[in-house]
């Protein structure tokens, strides 16, 4: 949506039109609404025909673990956030070493570690369940928990990258502006998603068993 005001300089009204990139990465990101949709669909199907073996192999699943990387991937979230209330403020770099004065780099770093202790922590659960058995061709348990929390896993890494590219520009760039300021503002967008998809995968298959 527009909005107009009046100059105090020209006495015209201006009009502020909505970011372009800011609109299209909310437009892209429905489009992956639908898509987790479509695997959360999947996976109460295949609950719904197996209640007997979801029973079984959920009792294999380390609640307490899974529950520790969420919230190191809820931290992730708010760290992130910080990073763009220093975006926003233009500020790139930190001026001390006190975290209310770091600036957007040192954040989005801070929330690239979390994020990749996330993936590290996944894989190693995915090891300790592959030793118990559940493998993603055992059966249909196996197959829809590696491919709804897989594909999860994939969001994650690309958002992970995404971190890495926003860092790596606002190096290279002279002056920090208003364009690195709203690369940093959609990085966070897609992030933020990926860890409310996450908080909903992390309810259904860890709590409702």
């Amino acid at each position: 949506m527009s909005t107009a005001s009046l100059s105090p300089t020209t006495g015209h009204v201006s009009v502020s039109r909505p970011n372009v990139v800011a609109v299209g990465t909310i437009v892209w990101l429905g489009s992956e609404v639908m898509f987790f949709a479509g695997l959360f669909a999947i996976y109460f199907t295949l609950r719904a025909s197996s209640p007997e073996l979801w029973a079984e192999q959920t009792a294999k699943l380390n609640f307490p673990y899974a529950l520790t990387n969420t919230l190191i991937l809820v931290a992730s979230s708010f760290t992130a956030q910080f990073g763009v209330f220093a975006a926003e403020r233009l500020q790139s770099r930190r001026t001390s070493w006190n975290p209310s004065r770091w600036g957007m780099i040192e954040w989005f770093y801070l929330s690239y570690a979390l994020g990749a202790i996330f993936v590290a922590g996944q894989v190693y659960e995915y090891a300790k369940l592959v030793s118990e058995g559940v493998m993603f061709n055992g059966d249909a348990y196996g197959t829809a928990f590696y491919i709804t929390t897989g594909f999860h896993g994939l969001h994650v890494t690309g958002g992970l990258i995404a971190f890495l590219l926003v860092i790596g520009r606002a190096y290279s760039v002279k002056h920090f502006g208003h364009k690195e300021a709203t690369s940093s503002i959609v990085v966070s967008y897609y992030w933020h998603f990926v860890d409310v998809v996450w908080i909903a995968l992390f309810l259904v298959i860890y709590v409702l068993k």
